[in-house]
């Protein structure tokens, strides 16, 4: 890299949590930053989730080099031992974070292509001298280019759910249908989402934790007074086994094991139906325009007033198409480190810290970071993103001895622990909540409490959130 691409930026794609850890490991390595942030907001994808509480304590989801550029403006970490929302994090972190990086941070500029200047992905020639070009669109549909010495892509997979169909492709009428489907778990706290579920017959569509917890929410509004007649009907793709519901009072992690119990409670108490084995590959209209969903088996369910899609989320590689990306082919993550997130052998307590090495790419430069790294795996831990960022930062600044050192410690069971659906936190912090803690209790929902729902950056299927 020669001295006058050094002296350019380093473009970083987000300004959520990790995008904004970028930005400050970056500062604290004398190193420019830019923060490209599509919302007109920071942390606007978390914003959407502020109903969510996470699965991990504010010791856990604030970065260290953050919180060194807050300290001088008098900002304080709130109680370590407590749970935020996805809103407590937003308003209480993560604003004031892009607040103090000020102007390394813009909003409304959406990336829409990132490319080496002068080379599309087959040349060769002169390649890895050249500097990236990165394509932003304003708010107002105004273009330009951006060039930078590296490029983080922090921009998560929340904009990109994946669909009803049980092949991974969209159901056949899914897209027309979009009237009465959601791909997020409810904020049944407000009255306009309430009333669309109130004493409606409802699907959710998936088997982890926000699926849980959908179905939770939903057995509390048919137990209220102005919910009478709601009803789940859950749909799994396979049977239910010992562990569709979790670990219940053996899970390692409280608030996913209380999360489990709840499901099986609204089942077992009458407030919804289970649907074993079937994978949906139409979605109709009856003549009341209710939806009827076609297994690709060809059963037909009883008609739904609306439909609850919680099947994971995907990340969003088409900006990148120009540059040389090494993904694993199922999980479209780098190739390194797909086989330490495989959430078919791994929970977020199981993945080993890792950094800038596993996030490389044959494309020099180049890192996803965050949630994104994790392609489709649901298992992402906001401290292993932190400590993602601090390792590419050192890396990128030369010091490659720092860049390989691992320096985050998890404990054996991870740092998962949460809320889950307990009515006191305070009262789960005494007892030692988190990934040791005693067995979850099981208690009753108020319609005022956090959400729970694996959090994403709340993703189906999650153990810890963001």
């Amino acid at each position: 890299m020669n001295a006058s691409t050094e002296a350019l930026p380093v473009v970083v794609i987000g300004a959520g949590p990790i995008g904004l850890a970028a930005a400050s490991q970056l500062i604290e390595r004398d190193i420019q930053p830019l923060v490209l942030e599509a919302g007109p907001a920071a942390a606007a994808a978390v914003r959407e989730w502020s109903h969510v509480r996470l699965f991990s304590t504010w010791s856990e989801v604030v970065d260290p080099a953050a919180e060194k550029l807050l300290a001088p403006t008098g900002w304080v970490r709130p109680d370590g031992a407590t749970y935020p929302s996805g809103g407590d994090w937003a308003e209480l972190y993560l604003q004031p974070l892009a607040d103090v990086l000020g102007d390394k941070v813009r909003y409304n500029a959406t990336v829409t292509g990132v490319s080496r200047t002068g080379r599309d992905r087959v040349v060769d020639a002169d390649r890895e001298a050249q500097p990236f070009v990165v394509h932003v669109t304003g708010a107002d549909g105004s273009e330009e280019r951006v060039l930078a010495r590296a490029v983080i892509d922090a921009s998560g997979t929340w904009s990109t759910p994946s669909p009803a169909g049980g092949s991974g492709l969209a159901a056949l009428g899914e897209k027309s249908a979009a009237d009465r489907i959601t791909y997020r778990v409810p904020d049944l706290k407000d009255p306009q989402v309430r009333a669309r579920y109130a004493g409606k017959r409802t699907a959710v569509i998936g088997s982890g934790a926000s699926a849980f917890t959908a179905l939770a929410y939903l057995a509390e509004l048919a137990k209220s007074d102005d919910g009478v007649g709601t009803h789940g009907l859950w749909i799994l793709r396979r049977g239910i086994s010992g562990s569709t519901f979790g670990g219940g009072e053996a899970d390692q992690l409280p608030a996913r094991g209380a999360l489990g119990l709840a499901a099986k409670a609204a089942v077992d108490n009458g407030h919804a139906d289970a649907v074993t084995g079937f994978r949906t590959g139409a979605i109709e209209r009856d003549s009341d325009g209710r939806l009827v969903l076609v297994g690709e088996d060809g059963r037909r369910l009883d008609p739904v007033d609306e439909v609850i899609v919680l099947t994971g989320f995907r990340p969003d590689l088409t900006f990148l198409d120009e540059l040389r990306l090494g993904l694993d082919e199922r999980l479209q993550a780098p190739t390194e480190l797909a086989p330490l997130i495989d959430p078919n052998q791994h929970s977020c307590g199981t993945v080993y810290p890792h950094g800038h090495r596993e996030l490389s790419h044959p494309e020099p430069g180049v890192y996803l970071a965050g949630m994104k790294s994790y392609g489709r795996a649901p298992t992402f831990l906001a401290m292993t993103g932190y400590e993602q960022v601090r390792s590419i930062a050192a890396a990128l600044a030369g010091d490659i001895e720092s860049a390989d050192r691992v320096e985050l410690t998890l404990p054996e069971t991870g740092v998962c622990g949460g809320a889950g659906l307990f009515d006191d936190p305070a009262a789960d912090q005494a007892d030692g909540a988190g990934c040791c803690a005693p067995a979850p209790a099981l208690v009753q929902l108020g319609v005022g409490a956090p959400a729970t729902a694996a959090a994403e950056e709340a993703t189906a299927g999650g153990c810890c959130g963001s």
